[in-house]
């Protein structure tokens, strides 16, 4: 291999590595409570349960259900039949495309009325921040609870948005007559449109809420343009070393991980008992070449940095 190949490949093997760490990420939990009752939701059934909670992250370039369309056939299957066969290949398209980050799927069905579903560990990035999930009202003609393209990320503050609430009102997907809590329908005839129908006439819903949706944020990752911009962790000599670095601001600091330029982690270092406003890290033992430092603190949150070893 001629040294300008050498050179080549470092060069793209860097631009990958960055490309890796360059998006901000955040892992929330995603919970969702039911308020399905017969006080504001009509008589319920003996068999009332919820399908399971299916859904994706996804980018704005995708739109999976809007008040207003129709459904696909994917929304069509778990708004009647709580099937998610179709609504996943829907999903798996705009992976495949680029337009989504993964299918979501609370497998805990059937679940009572009154119940509650959770989706843990939720791993998104700025590529894929907007959150669609859907699961039907069980039995029902084509109902079904959903939120459409909620975006994770606060573009006014620029950062991941902390923990927050969001009511979930019933939605009839326009697929299937019916105004009662059974499954034996005649398909609508032509297909309408999905339509809020809280407090609608002729539903057995009133204008009040059928769940909630807890997004609980865990934990942030910073770009690393993120962190060029903040004042608050120091790393230094930066970006070049040769092999000792001293951080600075680092009683809060809990673990530093390196990662190479093909993304394995190489390293990782520990801190308890953490007292020291300075930390000098020896990295002698490494290669020279490009690396990716991530810090993290001790209430989870992970700060990136490049890092160059002579």
């Amino acid at each position: 291999m001629t040294k300008t190949t050498l050179s080549f490949t470092f060069s793209l093997l860097t631009l990958a590595v960055c490309s890796l760490f360059a998006q901000s990420t955040a892992t929330y939990d995603i919970s969702f409570t039911s308020t399905w009752n017969s006080t504001d939701h009509g008589t319920l059934p003996s068999s009332a349960h919820w399908s399971d909670l299916v859904g994706a992250n996804h980018n704005s370039n995708i739109t999976f259900w809007e008040v207003g369309s129709m459904a696909t056939l994917g929304i069509e299957e778990v708004a009647e039949r709580g099937v998610n066969t179709d609504f996943n290949l829907e999903v798996q398209a705009a992976i495949n495309a680029g337009n989504a980050g993964q299918w979501l799927q609370q497998e805990f069905a059937p679940f009572a009325a009154i119940s509650t579903a959770t989706l843990s560990d939720i791993t998104v990035s700025q590529d894929f921040p907007l959150l669609t999930l859907v699961s039907m009202i069980a039995p029902s003609p084509d109902w079904m609870i959903a939120i459409n393209g909620l975006n994770l990320w606060d573009t006014t503050n620029n950062n991941w948005k902390d923990t927050f609430t969001v009511d979930l009102f019933p939605y009839d997907a326009g697929t299937e007559d019916g105004f009662g809590y059974s499954t034996n329908n005649a398909a609508t005839v032509p297909q309408g449109v999905i339509t809020n129908i809280a407090g609608a006439s002729g539903y057995p819903f009133n204008s009040e809420k059928i769940g909630i949706l807890t997004i609980t944020l865990k934990s942030s990752s910073l770009s690393i343009d993120d962190f060029d911009n903040q004042n608050t962790i120091e790393l230094y000599p930066n970006p070049n070393t040769t092999g000792k670095v001293t951080i600075s601001n680092a009683t809060a600091l809990s673990e530093i991980s390196m990662y190479d330029v093909l993304g394995k982690k190489v390293k990782q270092i520990k801190f308890t008992n953490n007292t020291n406003d300075q930390k000098v890290v020896d990295l002698t033992d490494l290669k020279q070449g490009i690396y990716i430092i991530r810090l993290t603190n001790n209430s989870g949150t992970v700060e990136s940095k490049r890092l160059i070893i002579n």
